[in-house]
């Protein structure tokens, strides 16, 4: 099984997919004119902006929502991943990835949501890649394909990740247990119990629906992101001496990596793309949920959601991990044989290890214990995304069937989430690695393709940033955006808001009635 997940992974996470996500990053850039950093500003203005409704939910919460896909298990053992495979060097490449890809979050959100629609079960707004494919390319078989490959992704590969992290984070803390035999697997006591705590509490939440979950993440995503930033922030200026020598560090290895500049490219970029998401085609499914007045609002806030997760929880892992030395370096090299080594050698480098062992030599037992919490809140909101992403792509391919479809779907989704994190969670963390790239990369590939032809046959996004730019310029109090106005079908939320929007017009002042 193992030789297959190898064989698959090479194939997907070829140089190609990594040079496509940095190209795809860097064209949208140069196309938006930087957007990303033209209207910093404006992002942290509509995080605050927008509010829900009985259909959707806050820009913030999106927001939130969106994070929580985001910010797991990739921000705490990714980075050390990166850093252990690929060198201090691969650092580097994750900001570039950030940075450049905050364009592509812009564009895929924003796309998210001119092609949203209305559930036709329960009235709540359902949009993302297998939407936009569907009504910007009139493609629907892409649409499903998409669809399928996310429901798969989201349901059976990435889960496991996330639960790994967790018991590993657990018995880091509590211990190994009594060793147990699972099924042909030895497992530890205590992880039996973290997996159990894990499971219950998962149950509990995603049969409530994106309302639940966004109100759950609104509060933990923030808090725990907070808190992680802040006490690694405290290790950096307890250490501010060593600040410059760690970004030169990272600097000067991104180009002349210890690990080989293949390596600090290749598993910077993936483990950025892992965290960060952009492209991948996750984020535009909370972004289509949101209530906004305009379509780019959500791809701004979007966007910004890439800075919070590389630049600013990523960063803080880094900066711990390389201000403490609690990292080797294997590279390419084979299984326990190391270019540098700081601690023990059986130490799993796709672990949290590295980072719990950073904030221990500085916190001593509390800061052990603060990772494991920490990296429960990451992970656990991450599994909550990864559910509603999955519930979203099944509405998609059941909305013509029958309710009875869309309940039997959603109910193998959440069996096969809670058993494929029953599964990740007993498993060793480099192969359940493994695995979650297979779903990064195979939604990776067919979104970022998807939304370069979509660019070539409409450029959609290109004119409601310049729509929004106008109005923003226009100093106007309520923004509008007209589909027609612009050429653009098959956006049925948005031709049935603005129809509403002018008949009241037409009802409030018998002039415009007239000019109708």
């Amino acid at each position: 099984m193992e030789g297959l997940v190898d064989l698959v992974n090479g194939i997907i996470w070829s140089p190609a997919l990594v040079y496509l996500c940095l190209g795809a990053g860097l064209f949208y850039s140069i196309m938006t004119r930087f957007v990303q950093v033209r209207l910093f500003g404006e992002m942290i203005t509509l995080l605050f902006t927008g509010k829900s409704s009985a259909q959707g939910i806050s820009s913030f919460q999106a927001l939130a929502v969106s994070l929580a896909g985001r910010v797991g298990m990739g921000n705490i053992a990714g980075v050390a991943a990166a850093i252990g495979f690929g060198g201090p060097g691969a650092v580097f490449w994750m900001w570039v990835v950030a940075f450049l890809g905050a364009s592509t979050a812009y564009v895929e959100a924003t796309l998210a949501q001119i092609y949203k629609e209305k559930d036709v079960i329960t009235g709540e707004y359902r949009g993302g890649p297998a939407y936009y494919f569907e009504r910007a390319l009139g493609q629907r078989w892409y649409g499903i394909l998409f669809a399928v490959a996310s429901i798969l992704a989201c349901g059976m590969f990435l889960p496991g990740v996330q639960a790994n992290g967790v018991i590993s984070a657990f018995a880091q803390v509590m211990g190994e247990g009594t060793p147990m035999n699972i099924m042909g697997l030895e497992v530890g006591s205590m992880r039996l119990v973290g997996l159990a705590i894990i499971l219950v509490i998962l149950g509990t939440i995603i049969f409530g629906g994106i309302k639940r979950i966004a109100t759950f993440t609104e509060y933990a995503v923030p808090f725990m992101a907070l808190g992680y930033i802040g006490l690694a922030l405290v290790i950096m200026f307890t250490n501010y001496q060593m600040i410059p020598e760690v970004f030169g560090l990272i600097i000067s290895d991104a180009f002349t990596a210890q690990a080989g500049f293949g390596a600090a490219i290749g598993w910077g970029v993936k483990r950025g793309i892992y965290s960060n998401e952009a492209g991948q085609g996750t984020g535009p499914h909370a972004a289509a949920a949101a209530e906004v007045e305009h379509p780019s609002q959500q791809g701004l806030v979007q966007a910004f959601s890439v800075y919070v997760d590389t630049l600013l929880v990523c960063s803080a892992t880094a900066f711990m991990i390389i201000t403490m030395g609690t990292y080797n370096i294997q590279g390419t090299l084979p299984d326990g044989q190391f270019i540098v080594q700081n601690v023990a050698a059986g130490v799993e480098i796709n672990s949290p290890a590295f980072t719990q062992m950073a904030m221990e030599t500085m916190y001593g037992q509390f800061g052990n214990i603060f990772i494991a919490v920490a990296v429960f809140f990451f992970a656990f909101t991450t599994i909550l995304a990864y559910y509603y992403i999955a519930e979203v792509n099944v509405a998609y391919l059941t909305r013509f069937i029958s309710r009875g479809a869309n309940r039997t779907g959603l109910f193998l989704v959440k069996i096969l989430i809670m058993v494929m994190v029953a599964y990740g969670g007993l498993n060793s963390a480099g192969y359940i690695w493994d695995i979650g790239d297979i779903g990064v990369g195979l939604m990776a590939w067919l979104n970022i393709v998807g939304i370069l032809v979509i660019f070539i046959v409409a450029r959609p996004t290109l004119t409601m940033l310049r729509d929004y730019e106008a109005q923003r310029k226009a100093g106007v109090k309520h923004y509008t955006f007209d589909p027609a106005k612009f050429g653009i079908k098959n956006a049925p939320y948005w031709e049935e808001r603005h129809l509403k929007q002018q008949q009241r017009m037409a009802a409030q002042d018998p002039l415009h009635k007239e000019r109708l």
